[in-house]
């Protein structure tokens, strides 16, 4: 960047402006180039370019150290608020260019990888990946601009959602056997599938942060009369696999959960569990980008009958 405003500052750049900030913010060319990653001979003709091309002095060099003259100090101000505003320029350009996407466990598949390439081929822009406990908090805190949420919880006033599609629900339960010999104690003997129906014979581990499937699946009642609750993934599958409780997912994780302590049955009559996309409704800078990111996602979704399933 080149200022030109004035005949007398023609040729100055910003890395003119940074060197004679630090030098000033140290009180020592030392000090300023060991933060500026530059040798001291580099930066003291940086200095003095500035104040060539200014036609004025800025710094006062003596044995004792460095010092701003009066109208050094002066120009330090502006040249602080220039720096300043042009890093911020960058920054807000750089967020810009950036869809963070929220998600708390597995990205359903093929859609995120799909859409993803999508998106970022057709803006030149990225998503960046945020794996975080519960993305409805990250979402309205801003730490992310989109958060991927499974199942019918409700979501709040502040936000919007939009639907992509449904997944199939499956059990999981432990492989080892109950003390004393026979079936997981989590698990009906002998069982090959679940029915939806039983879910009051259940106890049910369910994660209340961003879990699918828990007591606000049955609003009317009708469901499992004991829970284990847990707050997250990691959790939630270590108390499965402990054998205190079968968990009811996505089947997603059925191809993408790999746990030796693990089995996967079917659950008949169960309801589909659906994939959104949450944002907030006071999206504003941005919010082209993002709209395109809810489109290119919808486009692959209308593919996509379920996760793996294309």
């Amino acid at each position: 960047m080149t200022f030109s405003g004035h005949a007398g500052a023609s040729g100055i750049e910003l890395r003119h402006l940074r060197a004679f900030a630090a030098v000033a913010r140290h009180r020592s060319f030392t000090r300023a180039a060991e933060e500026l990653l530059i040798t001291q001979p580099a930066l003291s003709r940086t200095v003095a370019q500035l104040e060539a091309g200014l036609g004025v002095r800025l710094l006062d060099r003596s044995s004792r150290g460095v010092a701003l003259t009066d109208t050094g100090a002066e120009f330090l101000v502006h040249a602080e608020r220039t720096l300043a505003a042009f890093d911020a320029a960058v920054a807000a350009a750089h967020h810009a260019s950036v869809v963070r996407l929220g998600f708390s466990w597995l990205l359903p598949d093929p859609w995120a990888q799909r859409a993803i390439a999508g998106f970022e081929r057709g803006t030149a822009a990225r998503v960046e990946l945020v794996r975080c406990d519960d993305p409805l908090d990250a979402l309205d805190r801003q730490a992310v601009d989109v958060a991927l949420v499974r199942g019918g919880r409700p979501v709040g006033a502040t936000v919007r959602t939009v639907h992509l599609y449904d997944e199939r629900r499956v059990a999981v339960h432990a492989r080892e056997e109950a003390p004393g010999g026979g079936r997981p104690a989590s698990c009906p003997p002998a069982a090959v599938a679940l029915r939806w129906q039983d879910a009051p014979e259940w106890t049910l581990v369910v994660n209340t942060v961003s879990g699918t499937t828990g007591p606000w699946c049955w609003p009317n009642g009708g469901g499992p009369r004991r829970y284990v609750e847990t707050a997250n993934f990691d959790e939630w599958l270590e108390s499965v696999a402990a054998g205190r409780g079968i968990g009811i997912v996505p089947e997603v994780a059925e191809r993408r959960i790999h746990h030796p302590a693990l089995r996967f049955l079917p659950v008949t009559g169960a309801p589909p569990s659906p994939v959104r996309l949450a944002y907030r409704q006071d999206t504003g800078t941005g919010s082209a980008l993002l709209r395109r990111f809810l489109d290119a996602a919808l486009k692959v979704a209308a593919t996509c009958t379920h996760a793996g399933e294309a």
